[in-house]
């Protein structure tokens, strides 16, 4: 059916098409999918001491107000993760900030935190008690004198309803967000909120979301103030503000974010070398690029030990968790294991 769809939603506005998506999903008009294999072995994973019946989630910036992810649980993502939020309401950056390169099956976007504020936010997820594990990513908001403040009154407000937490240091959409890639700023950053943590008395996995566009050396001085904070997982990656070379599509000089398939491989390549440093004692979520089977195998044979998806939705349409375990059933099954997590870093 969504193949049917697909040349008209194109012709459609991406972020317009994005908000009649949220509205499909919220009111119903989505045929339900039958998911298949729901209790197949093969997939069967836990993240953060909680049971998944599949290693694929929904990434943050699909579902920024926490309107939608109860509908997602029923398109057989194992785990939903929401926002980012703010802790004040925020329009974001001037429209038209959504792109969609479809030769390259890629979005570029600079939408700048756009969601209705933590307060908002917490009141409808309390109303609507989630059927599944449900990450909340959190950020600053934009004209914010202290950012480290803004992650505080978000861990603050959301550590009772998150099952985890996301710590966004990553979009290239909010100015010097980025900058938290520093050791130092990253470390002070995580102390600070284990303090609050313990404050709090609270046992809330804190997930630190990291950009692709890093060196080897960041890559070395983040994992190593990762493994001493105690942070249980890392995502990676987020968009990227850079990787233009190959694109096909005249909107690739778009200032923003590129997703999908063109970061792949670099967001791929990522994981590999996080995984050899962190070697297992933190876990990892892949995202970048993953759309099937394949894109799927290929993270977690570098070390992911979840993926996480939103581009390839928009690409491939609401059915895609289905499509991925199909394929991604096949390879297994040629692998002869009994469960996905046997693949983990055996990068061939």
């Amino acid at each position: 059916m969504f193949s049917n769809l697909r040349s008209l939603i194109f012709k459609i506005d991406p972020e317009t098409a994005h908000n009649l998506a949220i509205k499909s999903l919220k009111f119903n008009f989505v045929p339900n999918i039958i998911e298949e294999d729901k209790n197949n072995p093969l997939f069967k994973t836990k993240l953060f001491n909680k049971d998944l019946d599949n290693p694929i989630g929904m990434a943050a910036g699909f579902d920024k107000n926490a309107e939608v992810y109860n509908s997602l649980f029923k398109l057989g993502f194992g785990f939903v993760e929401v926002g980012t939020v703010t802790p004040l309401k925020q329009y974001g950056n001037p429209k038209p900030r959504v792109f969609r390169l479809v030769e390259d099956e890629a979005l570029i976007n600079r939408l700048g935190f756009n969601n209705l504020g933590a307060k908002n936010i917490l009141e409808r997820i309390n109303r609507n008690n989630p059927k599944g594990l449900l990450g909340i990513n959190i950020g600053p908001n934009k004209d914010t004198q202290e950012k480290m403040s803004d992650y505080i009154e978000c861990l603050k407000t959301f550590n009772d309803v998150a099952d985890y937490i996301t710590i966004n240091i990553s979009s290239p959409n909010t100015e010097n967000l980025r900058s938290f890639h520093n050791q130092k700023k990253l470390d002070e950053l995580l102390q600070t909120l284990d303090k609050e943590k313990k404050n709090l008395n609270s046992k809330t996995p804190i997930v630190v979301k990291i950009s692709p566009d890093i060196n080897d050396q960041e890559i070395e001085k983040i994992s190593e103030v990762l493994l001493s904070n105690n942070i249980e997982a890392v995502i990676i990656s987020n968009t990227s503000d850079s990787t233009r070379n190959n694109l096909k599509n005249i909107q690739g000089h778009q200032k923003g974010g590129l997703s999908g398939k063109p970061i792949e491989l670099k967001s791929t390549e990522l994981v590999r070398k996080f995984y050899k440093i962190l070697n297992g004692k933190i876990k990892i979520i892949g995202v970048g690029g993953v759309d099937s089977g394949r894109t799927a195998y290929e993270k977690f044979i570098a070390g992911a030990n979840c993926v996480q998806l939103y581009t390839g939705m928009v690409f491939r349409g609401p059915n895609i968790v289905n499509l991925i375990k199909k394929e991604f059933k096949e390879l297994l099954l040629k692998d002869g294991v009994k469960n996905f997590s046997e693949i983990i870093g055996k990068t061939k």
